[in-house]
């Protein structure tokens, strides 16, 4: 956290401020798993995130608005200038929104939780999918997958469409937040694909405006919240290659780990060479999806 300011809350990987009427959210090099907060941090991966969000924020503008005023440090309220070092390339000024308790997922590829529930039981989240399915497998057309929000530290409850239209007690909110997934996700698909990255799944968080118009908000289709693969190395059947956090989740669950993620014990430590990797697969996907270096 920064000293100095008005600290309103702390995510998982965010730091949230109040700055005037609107909101200061930094990312920082936390990162986690099985809903755990690593003690280990992946350096510089604040800043890819907002970069990546940022540059993905653009490719999506005309589908839906974002939340995000400026991720320019010359740009912030003079209050934050001491800060601008610490801040720079991790931090976006946003508006104020009436967060949708939902984690917003789609699905495009079976893998996951989506491939156990359907290994029981021949669906994803309650929508049923065609027989002889393995893990990789491109599903005919994207999934609509919610989960309710949990607060940090406990599970987020994987829900069906209509549970979740029901908690809301707003179908018609429930509606436009399916419709909405579903166009980003396919979007973002495509783009990724023309860089030769396919779009495994993804989740997106959404809020509102005091006029009640819908923002995407948070983070978008970053390493954190997305399941990126080579799209040379894709193969049906087995665990796919990754640019995401899946490599930590991995090696959490590896005999070298010693740990078991079913134990209420923490995860341990990553070793250095876990950390290293986990970063050159962020930046991977940060350079392929932009085509821009990361310095």
């Amino acid at each position: 956290m920064i000293t100095g300011l008005n600290h309103l809350a702390s995510g998982k990987i965010r730091d949230l401020y109040a700055v005037g009427g609107d909101l200061l959210l930094v990312a920082s090099d936390r990162i986690s798993a099985y809903d755990y907060v690593l003690e280990s941090e992946i350096p510089d991966k604040g800043r890819i995130l907002t970069q990546l969000s940022m540059w993905w924020f653009g490719q999506l503008a005309d589908l839906v608005p974002n939340h995000v005023l400026t991720a320019d440090v010359d740009e912030f309220p003079a209050e934050l200038a001491p800060y601008k070092d610490e801040l720079r390339g991790r931090a976006m000024l946003c508006r104020r929104l009436a967060m949708v308790p939902v984690e917003c997922v789609a699905r495009g590829y079976l893998t996951g939780s989506g491939l156990a529930e359907y290994e029981k039981n021949g669906t994803a989240n309650g929508v049923p999918l065609p027989a002889g399915l393995v893990d990789g497998s491109r599903l005919d057309r994207p999934i609509f997958t919610p989960a309710m929000k949990a607060e940090v530290g406990a599970h987020d409850e994987n829900v069906t469409f209509e549970e979740m239209a029901e908690r809301t007690g707003d179908p018609e909110l429930a509606a436009r937040l399916k419709d909405l997934t579903l166009a980003v996700y396919s979007r973002a698909r495509d783009i990724a694909e023309g860089r030769g990255i396919l779009l495994a799944d993804t989740k997106f968080e959404f809020g509102r405006l005091p006029g009640g118009t819908l923002v995407l908000a948070d983070e978008v289709l970053t390493p954190d919240s997305s399941r990126f693969w080579p799209a040379d190395q894709w193969h049906p059947g087995r665990a796919q290659p990754s640019f995401d956090k899946q490599y930590v989740r991995d090696w959490l669950t590896s005999p070298a780990s010693g740990w078991d993620p079913r134990s209420d014990t923490p995860p341990p430590a990553l070793p250095e060479e876990v950390v290293q990797a986990t970063r050159a697969r962020y930046v991977e996907a940060y350079e392929r999806l932009t085509g821009v270096k990361f310095v």
